[in-house]
């Protein structure tokens, strides 16, 4: 397995398809980087050499944030909109969809499975309206 950043790419994978793996690089920006570096976007991972492994290692730090260094940020500006009290921070807090979603219905992902409310004690057979 080849190792970029910390993470380990499939070796059969091709390398456009490869590098996704890593936290915060998706498809269109694996495709940049293959393009900046100059590397063939549909050669495999197993036969990147070590020089190529090098040049696309270095171009991501140099260029973009990635794994822990992204998480730590998105981190923090949650936290930081959690302790402004800003809407979404509001949002974030109650563990509730931030971005507009109806909860009346749905958003059982973001809420969790649904909580049982008991109706009370049952009315007696004379004792209700008829």
């Amino acid at each position: 397995m080849v190792r970029v950043i910390g993470v380990e790419l499939d070796n059969n994978k091709k390398i456009v398809f490869a590098l996704p793996k890593i936290y915060g690089i998706g498809l269109s920006l694996a495709k940049k980087i293959c393009q900046e570096v100059k590397i063939d976007p549909t050669k495999t991972t197993k036969d990147l050499t070590p020089e190529e492994i090098s040049r696309i290692e270095k171009f991501i730090e140099n260029n973009f944030k990635v794994e822990g260094d992204l998480r730590r940020e998105i981190k923090e500006n949650i936290k930081r909109l959690i302790d402004i009290q800003s809407y979404v921070g509001i949002r974030h807090q109650k563990r509730l969809p931030v971005r507009g979603q109806r909860t009346r219905t749905n958003a059982r992902t973001r809420k969790g499975p649904r909580k049982t409310v008991a109706t009370g004690a049952r009315r007696k057979a004379g004792g209700g309206k008829r």
